[in-house]
């Protein structure tokens, strides 16, 4: 038999299987969005899964784990907006290293929210067009 799910627990319902609690709102969450979001550099498509998980777990979890989902929100949406104004200036030339300068500014904005999650605090400017500091 297998051990992923244990079967049935006194009340009758399946019990959780340990796996699906980097789906529930909270920090763990906030760590897995942080994490795609970095892989989406490498496989465009997770930056869409991180996405859609930030946006379905805002405003369940409470306390200073909100803010994280805030930020993560805005990383992806300003992200895009500064992406797609470096690749209309690609035509200029200019584009290419403001292209560069997007993938650092999220690089250093998912690097400062990874290390503000670990130690449990909240991103002090969440809605900062910039890094968050």
């Amino acid at each position: 038999m297998s051990d992923i799910n244990p079967g049935p627990t006194d009340s009758g319902k399946p019990a959780p299987r340990q796996t699906d609690r980097w789906l529930e709102p909270g920090s763990t969450n906030a760590l897995v969005i942080y994490i795609l979001y970095l892989a989406s550099l490498v496989i465009g498509v997770t930056a869409i899964v991180g996405i859609v998980l930030a946006y379905i777990n805002r405003g369940k979890s409470g306390g200073f784990v909100e803010s994280h989902y805030t930020f993560l929100i805005r990383t992806f949406w300003i992200g895009l907006l500064y992406a797609l104004i470096s690749v209309v200036l690609m035509m200029v030339a200019i584009g290419v290293v403001l292209m560069f300068a997007v993938a650092v500014w999220f690089i250093a904005r998912c690097i400062l929210g990874l290390q503000a999650l670990q130690r449990g605090e909240p991103v002090k400017d969440p809605e900062s067009w910039f890094l968050g500091l």
